[in-house]
């Protein structure tokens, strides 16, 4: 059986960080001392890999990570021209739930907090919250590669409790900002975020906007590559609350955070990730999970600004003499080349070749990157060049 070294990545990434219990525990978790010790690490390739530690079959409610999706509907529904007169995109260093409206527009923000979010969500097809939640449904299912469901009963809580968000709204109905009635905007809302996920299904959620809208594990095309690129750099200035300032520049990669503990984030065309841990700070981000995606990003060098020189752009080539295959690394190989080249090394031993690796030409290799590629090549009995 293969061995999994970016697995085993990831969980060295939670091993490290089991001993942090700073952070409440959610609404949702709240009374659940058990539920406080969860945490789940997940990252999804280019070839549908999926690479799982912890727990990372729990299933908890999406809660905000779905403002991604729905502001992809909404553009997928009506365009971009239509979805921009009715929400911004710049970020508001302010609470998620605040009212964070334009005076003169009554525009929220931006589609990431729950005003805006309740002005996209009121933009999913459909008259009724019915119709409207089969859709959003639908798309999340489809990014996920299963069927997703909405827990009605946590939903039916959500509303009853939501006093704050029915206020919001109210707000945007009265300046006109919804697209349908406020109630049927609302119920919506409720049911969206209520929706039933696990690590996993997040992780290949976010693995389908960094691949243009292709999701990996399945092949099925769910949006266009441009409404993922528009979402995933909403994600990036506005996705982590009034912490997303700090958390490019500590980070680095767009993400989503949800208050059920879950994260997703993003390197387009690389991977995507998800991690989940239910105590939260005081903006209401994972605490655990923000450490543990700081933590990968320094270890495989995933800050989106990086210094990565163009005249080091990774070169893969192959060299085939007779049965046997070399793979030869040139230039600065990060994170996302070495999964690939793995996954080129287990494909080529598949095919009954003998192979050798040769890092030798390589002008840069993060260490955890070598260490991944080293384990695969030692699993595959390939010979070596460093």
């Amino acid at each position: 059986m293969d061995s999994d070294p970016v697995g085993d990545a990831l969980t060295s990434v939670l091993d490290d960080l089991r001993g942090q219990d700073e952070g409440e525990l959610s609404a949702e978790n709240a009374g659940q001392s058990a539920a406080s010790d969860l945490f789940a690490l997940v990252l999804v390739g280019p070839f549908g890999d999926v690479h799982a530690a912890g727990d990372a079959e729990h299933r908890f409610t999406v809660q905000s990570i779905a403002k991604a999706f729905a502001f992809a509907l909404a553009l997928q529904s009506h365009g971009p021209e239509a979805v921009f007169e009715r929400v911004g995109l710049e970020p508001t260093g302010e609470p998620f739930h605040a009212i964070s409206v334009a005076p003169d527009t009554g525009r929220p923000a931006n589609p990431m907090i729950n005003a805006g979010a309740l002005v996209t969500t009121s933009m999913a097809p459909g008259d009724s919250a019915d119709d409207k939640v089969d859709a959003l449904v639908s798309l999340m299912s489809r990014c996920a590669g299963r069927e997703l469901e909405v827990d009605e009963e946590f939903a039916a809580a959500e509303a009853e409790s939501s006093d704050h968000n029915r206020g919001i709204a109210y707000v945007l109905a009265s300046l006109e900002a919804l697209a349908c009635p406020v109630e049927t905007a609302l119920e919506t809302y409720f049911r969206q975020c209520a929706v039933r996920v696990d690590a996993r299904d997040v992780a290949t959620m976010a693995a389908t906007l960094a691949f243009g809208g292709r999701n990996p594990v399945t092949g099925d095309r769910v949006m266009d590559a441009a409404i993922a690129r528009d979402v995933v750099s909403v994600m990036a200035s506005c996705g982590m609350y009034d912490a997303s300032g700090e958390w490019v520049a500590r980070v680095g990669l767009p993400a989503k955070s949800g208050v059920s503990g879950g994260i997703i984030a993003v390197d387009p065309s690389e991977f995507g990730v998800a991690v989940f841990s239910p105590r939260l700070d005081s903006v209401g981000n994972s605490t655990r999970g923000v450490r543990a995606l700081e933590e990968l990003s320094r270890r495989f060098g995933l800050h989106m600004f990086a210094d990565r020189p163009e005249t080091s752009a990774p070169l893969v080539n192959l060299v085939h003499e007779d049965d046997r295959t070399i793979v030869r690394l040139q230039g600065h190989i990060g994170f996302g080349t070495a999964v690939q080249v793995a996954h080129r090394l287990r494909e080529e031993a598949r095919e009954g070749r003998a192979v050798a690796l040769d890092m030798s030409d390589a002008d840069r290799l993060d260490d955890a990157c070598g260490t991944v590629l080293r384990r695969v090549a030692e699993d595959l009995d390939a010979e070596i060049a460093d």
